[in-house]
């Protein structure tokens, strides 16, 4: 399957002079490119970051809003209202499936959340893996209305004020879809063509995807913010780092994603080679499915979390100085994050009086791991072996299980797991995108959650923090709820790593993301 596509990769190289070419071996393939129905990092890069645009958008590099399809927004006093002014003359990708016949408008807003909200939208049953963020986050229940007041100026109506509103605005969840399409496929009975032939605003053009294989887009030409230098952008999926750094090294592709942290020194020695590095927003957990007995004891949990030598897990899978202990789900340069909470020591003696004290004997439960590489688990096998020797000095007896990423989704979002090794990486930099989508009691009816953990108190106080404005305040209620999160323990949190790609030395412009987006728009080839 690897020589198969060594003669296009070659013949991209032999093409013509005046057009530049960008390779990026990914880690995995996209899910698929209607981007509402999914959460994977892989499947935002594949489809928010190249084929669509939202309203805001964040500064290269940062959290910063920036404007977007929005130029500006108004903020009513009582902060329920959000009105935004539309960026003119955007126009939305012309392909060999679709030719629009007007500009980006107000109507794209509504459609495009219309859609996710209202349950008899003509397109709200088209999304089979039903709408991934709006579920987790709740967004049916805060969006009231969402208006088009002109061609150029949509009003949501919120049902309560909501501090991360304009940040979840940028998120890849928001992205802006053509009204103007959906009415096409609609009327020729084609609805599940927006999930393979995608259309949108952004800076690339979706050409084709060759499952499992290679993503192909062009450079939109009419892109708002100014055509891409990149003139043919190819993701080429390439599962095992070690592959991805041979291929990179090699010139077969000139950005190779998520190295191995163990690599990185001697990849810094490579004058061929750039690797870029940030202390990125990212989260490596296993989710304990506490709607499995007996794991839906906190006691049994707590044993788990007290079995795992975290510090030798680290040291292992990462490398020195490659990742820092996870405490809380979020890392500490994040509003409310509680300093006071000590970590679970190693102790198998005390998870053993645990088990014993909830009546557990001779547990035995499944680990699920993808079969692949991400820059929150750069090794899942080592990490699952390290913690299964670890549980069974505490008497438990685990089961590992690896599966392709889109199957390991789709199973642990079914509930079929005991336990199931993740990372999550912050999509806008606040701290509910770290406790919505993936703790909430929204996000555990949904399949989000896959901890499908509901806790009342916890619950309470991270829509209470939705709801401040004022910093401070909103801390406190943070550290009271993460103070529940480590005293029920619905994860065991692990790592915090620091991200890490590679590029070839002649490429430039690429700005390595603290949210863990790939974003090629400013690449280019020296």
């Amino acid at each position: 399957m690897k020589m198969r596509y060594l003669p296009l990769l070659a013949a991209l190289a032999a093409a013509s002079a005046q057009a530049q070419n960008l390779v990026v071996c990914t880690e995995a393939a996209p899910e698929g490119f209607d981007i509402v129905q999914y959460t994977g990092a892989v499947t935002a890069d594949a489809t928010a970051e190249t084929v669509f645009s939202r309203l805001l958008g964040f500064k290269p590099g940062t959290t910063e809003l920036i404007p977007g399809l929005a130029t500006s927004w108004e903020i009513s006093d009582d902060g329920l209202i959000y009105t935004f002014r539309l960026r003119p003359d955007v126009k939305f990708h012309a392909t060999d499936w679709f030719t629009p016949s007007r500009p980006f408008n107000a109507d794209d807003v509504v459609w495009t959340f219309q859609r996710a909200l209202d349950p008899k939208h003509p397109w709200h049953e088209s999304a089979q893996r039903g709408y991934a963020y709006f579920d987790a986050m709740g967004m049916r229940e805060l969006i009231k209305s969402v208006e088009k007041v002109d061609a150029l100026t949509v009003r949501f109506t919120l049902t309560h004020p909501e501090a991360p509103f304009l940040a979840d605005m940028a998120m890849p969840f928001a992205s802006i879809y053509s009204a103007e399409y959906g009415d096409q496929l609609l009327a020729a009975g084609k609805t599940n063509q927006l999930n393979q032939l995608p259309i949108g605003t952004g800076p690339f053009v979706f050409n084709r995807y060759a499952k499992d294989a290679q993503v192909r887009y062009k450079a939109n030409p009419d892109y708002f913010r100014g055509k891409p230098e990149i003139d043919n952008l190819i993701f080429a999926i390439t599962l095992d780092s070690n592959v991805r750094l041979q291929k990179v090294r090699a010139g077969e592709c000139q950005v190779a994603l998520y190295p191995k942290p163990e690599d990185v020194a001697g990849i810094r020695n490579d004058p061929r080679l750039a690797v870029d590095e940030i202390d990125a927003l990212l989260t490596t957990y296993v989710a304990i499915n506490t709607e499995h007995k007996p794991l839906d004891d906190a006691r049994v949990r707590q044993a788990i979390n007290l079995s795992i030598d975290k510090q030798a897990l680290l040291g292992a899978v990462f490398g020195p100085g490659a990742a820092s202990a996870a405490v809380n789900p979020y890392p500490p340069t994040l509003l409310g994050y509680n300093h006071q909470i000590q970590d679970w020591p190693h102790d198998p003696e005390k998870a053993r009086a645990l088990l014993a004290e909830a009546g557990v004997k001779d547990l035995k439960i499944t680990l699920f791991i993808r079969n692949g590489t991400s820059p929150t688990i750069p090794n899942p096998a080592l990490a699952a072996q390290m913690m299964q020797a670890d549980l069974a000095k505490a008497g438990i007896q685990m089961t590992i299980r690896s599966l392709e990423w889109g199957e390991l989704l789709k199973r642990s979002k079914g509930g079929e797991h005991d336990m199931v090794l993740l990372g999550w990486a912050g999509d806008n930099g606040d701290p509910d995108n770290f406790l919505s989508p993936n703790l909430s009691c929204a996000a555990a009816k949904s399949g989000e959650n896959q901890a499908r953990w509901c806790d009342q108190d916890f619950e309470t106080l991270m829509q209470k923090a939705r709801t401040v404005s004022e910093p401070a305040e909103r801390a406190k209620l943070y550290e009271q709820a993460l103070e529940v999160f480590h005293n029920q323990a619905p994860w065991i949190p692990l790592a915090h790593p620091k991200l890490f790609n590679v590029r070839r030395s002649n490429i430039d412009g690429y700005v390595i993301s603290p949210l863990s987006n790939n974003n090629f728009a400013t690449t280019r080839v020296k």
